[in-house]
């Protein structure tokens, strides 16, 4: 039989893809209406100032940053040791039940702050289950010659859902604003019934006779004295905490740019049109040969894009600079994805994967906190452009404080760097 050459060519692969492209479609087309409803009440219903309301997007960032904080570490041992296609099928549903509450009290006309800050909560607690087990899931599924081109591939699934997810969420918003939830709520079904049709996948032998709170200090021990993870997973933490204008787009759409819905859908999407771009290549032609200075460019790239939207008037333009900063986004991405997929054991992949997770909701949620204080001090487009200058900036210095990412050169774990044990 010959060896496939392609992850597609299996079949649990093939499921798997799917299941993962219908789930962020779902997420990523609720968060964008999940915004734009909560800025839209806090401006009609409660009167807010644009200050005001834009804070509590920020605000909406920490609701849904909390309960990852608290069960990261939790979700990555119990990805670890129990089948990960019913950890994660069991957390889309969950997703679905807030899909499926968000399209009646929508429909109902029911929306608060409350609820919706309610719903976010449990919102982010589904997510903190559904990605490590989904990330841990891949490399059992496929051949270690494969991995960095199935990252790729997933990179595709997920930067093509959050394009079609937010576009398809302000369109369906703006004919009838409960449809998006109702959509989300058929999607995240299908891909919680596609993951339980992958094969059975075992926990990892290694890890049954291991006390939990013992899986948890050994997941966090082993990327502290990874200096090339480590260095990877804070660079992409601080950078997009600070540089993340995401929170803010609800304001560019409905006070600065004048677009609506429809145009803050196609604003999410821009970025993960731009990353889908960048993974379709990767996905044909990964590169392989000075990683570190290719993630240190990008990341400086993806701070240069945000001020650049962020002074932007015009709204070409501006979808413009949002795809470059995705595209930017991708590169840094696919260099610490495979990383970790190839440098990582398997009986400890869940763990690290959802720290990892945790660093990049961090930088997600937490940021979208950043902007909506910077917001309410500086004023939108002052915020953006200090938080893309201090992206750059950080750049900077973490290429000083960690040596190991600019003399990186492949993704081989023969060329790991370690701190010096004790």
């Amino acid at each position: 039989m010959n060896e496939p050459t392609s992850p597609l060519q299996l079949r649990d692969y093939r499921i798997f893809w799917l299941a993962r492209f219908a789930s962020v479609i779902a997420t990523t087309g609720m968060v964008v209406v999940i915004g734009y409803q909560l800025y839209d009440v806090a401006r009609s219903h409660y009167g807010m100032s644009i200050p005001e309301a834009a804070f509590q997007l920020g605000l909406l960032g920490l609701a849904q940053f909390v309960p990852l904080m608290l069960l990261t570490p939790v979700a990555g041992v119990v990805a670890d040791r129990f089948d990960r296609r019913i950890v994660a099928s069991l957390a889309m549903g969950l997703d679905a039940c807030i899909a499926l509450t968000l399209a009646m009290s929508t429909a109902a006309g029911l929306h608060s702050l409350p609820l919706i800050f309610a719903l976010a909560a449990l919102h982010g607690t589904a997510r903190v289950f559904v990605a490590p087990s989904l990330s841990a899931i891949a490399p059992n599924i496929v051949p270690a010659p494969l991995i960095p081109r199935a990252i790729a591939f997933n990179s595709i699934a997920w930067q093509g859902g959050s394009v079609a997810g937010p576009a398809l969420g302000g369109i369906l918003f703006a004919s009838q604003p409960a449809l998006p939830y109702w959509t989300s709520l058929a999607l995240l079904a299908l891909a919680s019934l596609g993951v339980l049709a992958i094969r059975r996948l075992p926990p990892s032998e290694g890890n049954r006779n291991v006390h939990p709170l013992r899986q948890i200090v050994d997941g966090f021990r082993y990327v502290g004295r990874e200096r090339f993870l480590l260095g990877c997973v804070t660079l992409d933490l601080f950078a997009v905490l600070l540089g993340g204008a995401t929170a803010l787009l609800p304001v560019f759409a409905r006070d600065i740019l004048h677009v609506g819905p429809e145009g803050l859908g196609q604003m999410r999407a821009a970025p993960a049109f731009g990353a889908a771009v960048v993974a379709l290549s990767l996905s044909w032609r990964p590169f392989s040969h000075n990683v570190g200075a290719k993630m240190l460019w990008a990341v400086a790239a993806y701070g240069a894009a945000t001020i650049a939207f962020a002074l932007s008037r015009e709204y070409i333009l501006s979808l413009a600079f949002l795809a470059m900063l995705g595209a930017a986004d991708m590169v840094s991405v696919f260099v610490r994805s495979s990383l970790i997929q190839l440098n990582t054991p398997d009986e400890m992949r869940g763990r690290v994967s959802a720290i990892s997770g945790l660093a990049v909701s961090a930088s997600n949620e937490l940021g979208e906190m950043q902007s909506g204080i910077a917001a309410a001090l500086l004023g939108v487009t002052g915020a953006v452009v200090f938080g893309g200058a201090g992206a750059i900036i950080i750049t900077g210095l973490w290429a000083y404080l960690f040596p190991e990412i600019r003399r990186a050169r492949t993704f081989a774990p023969q060329y790991r760097q370690r701190e010096p044990e004790p």
